[in-house]
């Protein structure tokens, strides 16, 4: 028996890396999942084979974070195929980098569109499902707490952005029972950002643990969080980041 047997997830941009591993983990805890993915369709299946294999449902789903419609649909055919929705997990996401002279008012409306409104209209919608025991997860990063160089400036705004969000989010849906938290991951082994790409070297020295983490470990406290031993937190953020800020 798993934590989250009956439940119903859906994981946002849940084709690779971390959104993966969270999609893989609370399929494994019991959970019906459903991911989207923008354009990895080839990889979004591959996380759905994986989890129908080990014996789980899933299915996936072709949603642009960036494309408020097509977010808000996501949520809807979630509710529909799976029959409920009681697990929203924002992590769909994608890192500008530059100087902020070099950066565009476009960068600015892209990483905007997939890190604010998105989990904005995604956990909306998410709320017309919900019931007692809900939970809205949204990704961060380490970087929304410290930014050790630059070029990170729009990409740090955006996920500071979800700290605020989510504390006006607990008062609001706490007297229904469901919570909203966030989880900020520091340097984690990815496609986005390989333990053996460049500049991994200078980002290890910053970590207290010496190592980059891993997708399952990020998406083990997302599990908790997600489980009964998250029922009590609410409205605060989860730093899985090997000690970088500390």
């Amino acid at each position: 028996m798993g934590t989250l047997d009956g439940r119903t997830a859906l994981v946002t941009g849940g084709g690779r890396g971390i959104g993966a591993a969270v999609a893989a983990r609370l399929a494994a805890e019991g959970c019906a999942v459903a991911l989207t993915y923008a354009a990895s369709r080839d990889r979004a299946e591959k996380t759905v084979r994986g989890i129908e294999e080990a014996g789980g449902r899933a299915l996936a789903l072709r949603a642009d974070a960036a494309d408020p419609a097509a977010v808000e649909a996501a949520v809807e055919r979630t509710a529909s195929a799976l029959g409920s929705l009681d697990i929203l997990v924002n992590n769909a996401g994608i890192f500008p980098y530059g100087d902020i002279g070099d950066l565009t008012l476009e960068d600015y409306e892209a990483t905007m569109a997939v890190h604010v409104r998105a989990v904005f209209v995604a956990s909306r919608a998410a709320l017309r499902h919900m019931g007692e025991g809900g939970r809205i997860i949204s990704i961060g990063s380490s970087l929304a707490e410290r930014v050790p160089g630059p070029g990170i400036s729009l990409y740090a705004m955006s996920k500071s952005a979800l700290t605020g969000f989510t504390k006006g989010l607990a008062r609001d849906v706490g007297p229904r029972g469901i919570t909203a938290t966030v989880v900020h991951p520091g340097s984690t082994d990815t496609d986005m950002n390989p333990a053996d790409g460049e500049g991994a070297d200078d980002e290890r020295a910053l970590i207290a643990l010496g190592r980059y983490g891993r997708p399952e470990e990020v998406a083990a406290t997302v599990a908790h969080l997600a489980g009964p031993g998250g029922a009590y937190i609410t409205g605060t953020s989860v730093t899985v980041d090997g000690g970088v800020t500390a």
